[in-house]
């Protein structure tokens, strides 16, 4: 379902990604996995249209959406979850979801999201409907980032670091919840420094050092064996700040 080829973006004239690939099926979930500053949030940025490659093409069910704005990309059934949630601190819930609210313009398989199937897979946002963006916790916001995502009815899921700041339980739920949506169809590309995250939920886990794919390993071994992984991460020098 989505596909990336040789993809090469950076900032200012600099290079962050180097010819990277990768792919992500329907159905599955795809971690990238990488210490602060290895271009993880950089690859997002580059598939989701935030930033534009230098080189190389991403494709959504064949289509080639490289370079183009961000609502094309969008509708072509891309919806990103943001680092840091992003949401609007002076809307309430319900006036997110009725923002966010966005039928595909073409048919596409499965069901579409409404509001109230979102309410159904996140029951805590049912009952705080009336409350500001600001006023909610870290995991309400998280929560209410993904409906907001999940509105646009996305074939393509990108999660950059949906864990961040939460507490225990609530990583837990997280990761529940991935592993629902990727059981619902939906091809998700999922961004983290979590080793553990990465190898409970994914079928494939790619290693990311300063912008270039180190390692490739199977969901399944990093879960048999979770050495594996922290050793391809120990060998991947975290980046300088």
């Amino acid at each position: 379902m989505l596909r990336v080829s040789g993809l090469t973006a950076g900032y200012h004239g600099g290079t962050v990604l180097h010819a990277l690939d990768l792919t992500v099926p329907a159905g599955t979930v795809h971690a990238v996995v990488g210490h602060n500053g290895a271009g993880k949030t950089t690859l997002v940025h580059a598939i989701a249209g935030l930033l534009r490659p230098t080189a190389g093409g991403v494709f959504v069910d064949g289509q080639q959406v490289t370079g183009r704005p961000t609502h094309h990309i969008a509708r072509a059934g891309v919806g990103l979850v943001p680092q840091g949630r992003r949401v609007f601190a002076h809307l309430t819930v319900a006036e997110h979801l009725r923002l966010a609210h966005r039928p595909p313009r073409r048919p596409r398989s499965g069901t579409a999201w409404t509001p109230d199937r979102v309410l159904e897979l996140l029951p805590r946002l049912g009952e705080r409907l009336g409350h500001r963006g600001g006023d909610l916790s870290g995991g309400e916001q998280q929560m209410l980032a993904l409906a907001r995502a999940l509105l646009g009815t996305p074939r393509v899921l990108l999660l950059d670091e949906p864990t961040e700041g939460l507490a225990p339980v609530l990583v837990g739920q997280i990761r529940k919840l991935i592993v629902a949506l990727a059981d619902d169809g939906i091809a998700v590309l999922l961004v983290s420094p979590s080793p553990g995250l990465a190898a409970a939920c994914a079928r494939t886990i790619t290693v990311l050092t300063s912008g270039r794919v180190t390692d490739r390993l199977d969901g399944a071994a990093a879960r048999a064996n979770p050495a594996q992984l922290h050793e391809a991460l120990a060998l991947a020098p975290a980046a300088k700040a």
